[in-house]
């Protein structure tokens, strides 16, 4: 496979992040206006799996995964020494996953099986390009999000036949969120305490964030088993104790990573703020299992909150990093992080406030689409644009070095 940072072309196929990164902050406003048109039935979205299955499957499968591809595609060369993958074996991912959004949304076109695998080509792919890089490179401890890819792959396989066979695809769709917030727990508490003890050691601290250790394995594990145990159950004791269980640890590890010190720079509290959306959700996931809490509340604490607040963090900070920005958040980035954690919070609120249900759901709606309309228009110039610091040839020559 052709890899390499071009110096002519069309930049934007330059890198990983730039393709994917642009599709996800445009592709997650259009999907929730065209689903609220859809419910409203103005327009048919999905075909038989229906607008609301349609939408909670192009959030995780359509959004989220543009968003991990973007950054999988830039960290894997960090990872390995390689050249990232770029031109046309990019644009060729970035097709796949247009195409897979086009059949999943409008099946007719095509016929729903044929659309189901056009839809299920992206992610398998995209999961082979990244074992390959992985093996090739000898990184063999980043085979767990290779296979976190391949996972996800199955399970958006998983949904297309549930749905063609008319089965219920609830359970897949739990499960796949359960997979995203193990790939967060896993990546993020790479990069959260990492960038954290950058930021300390700048500062002049004297106090860092935890080093890894075996609550981030205990940590891991307790946030699989609860997940699986709501994927399969999501009503019972059982389950309410395992996600009370895993929130617990989940908190106790976040707290050992400092967030507090960093509110001064938003570019990084927002990844501490994203990641507490997962303690957060978790115990939600606890009081929905007693019935405490409806359960569409406590998924979009973890979808919104953790899955989004977490997924905006990474591509503005990555896209900042990466075309010679400065590493702090403008105005108008806060700004997105501040709508994106409204759009989390309003949703379980309004369930709580019947009087002002409607009122309060629309205003998350609102909020949403805004957070995403403030990122595409700050920073699709930069991942269209060249990098300040010219990520071409003094990249190629860092890499081939």
């Amino acid at each position: 496979m052709p890899r390499g940072i071009a110096a002519d072309g069309p930049a934007v196929l330059s890198y990983g992040f730039r393709p994917f990164f642009l599709l996800a902050g445009i592709f997650a406003p259009i999907a929730l206006v065209v689903w609220i048109g859809a419910l409203a039935g103005y327009w048919p979205v999905g075909g038989r799996n229906g607008p609301i299955d349609w939408h909670a499957h192009e959030m995780l499968f359509g959004y989220a995964a543009a968003a991990l591809a973007g950054f999988v595609l830039t960290a894997v060369p960090n990872w390995t020494g390689k050249l990232p993958v770029a031109g046309r074996p990019l644009l060729g991912l970035a097709t796949l996953w247009l195409v897979g959004r086009l059949a999943n949304g409008f099946p007719e076109l095509v016929g729903e099986g044929v659309g189901a695998l056009l839809d299920c080509l992206f992610l398998p792919v995209l999961a082979g390009v990244v074992i390959r890089e992985v093996v090739t490179g000898k990184n063999w401890k980043n085979l767990r999000v290779a296979a976190g890819i391949s996972a996800l792959a199955a399970l958006n396989i998983a949904f297309h036949v549930a749905g063609l066979a008319g089965w219920d695809a609830m359970p897949v769709l739990r499960l796949t969120v359960v997979l995203f917030t193990l790939m967060i727990t896993l990546i993020g508490g790479r990069i959260v305490p990492s960038f954290t003890r950058n930021y300390l050691a700048k500062a002049g601290a004297t106090r860092f964030p935890r080093p890894a250790g075996r609550l981030d394995e205990a940590v891991l594990l307790a946030t699989l088993v609860a997940g699986l145990a709501w994927g399969a159950l999501p009503q019972g004791p059982v389950t309410a104790a395992l996600a009370a269980l895993a929130a617990a640890l989940q908190a106790v590890r976040l707290a050992g990573w400092r967030g507090w010190a960093t509110w001064r720079e938003p570019l990084l509290g927002v990844l501490h703020v994203g990641y507490a959306f997962v303690p957060v959700g978790l115990a939600a996931i606890a009081l929905s299992a007693l019935g405490v809490m409806a359960e569409p509340s406590a998924l979009h604490l973890i979808t919104v909150g953790a899955i989004g607040l977490m997924t905006l963090a990474v591509m503005t900070r990555a896209t900042r990093g990466h075309t010679g920005r400065a590493l702090t958040a403008s105005p108008t980035t806060t700004l997105s992080y501040c709508c994106l954690l409204a759009a989390a919070v309003l949703r379980p609120f309004a369930e709580a406030v019947p009087a002002g249900y409607s009122v309060l759901l629309d205003a998350s709606g609102i909020a949403f689409i805004l957070a995403f309309v403030l990122f595409v228009v700050e920073y699709a110039p930069m991942l269209l644009g060249r990098s300040r610091a010219g990520d071409n040839r003094s990249q190629r020559a860092k890499h081939q070095a």
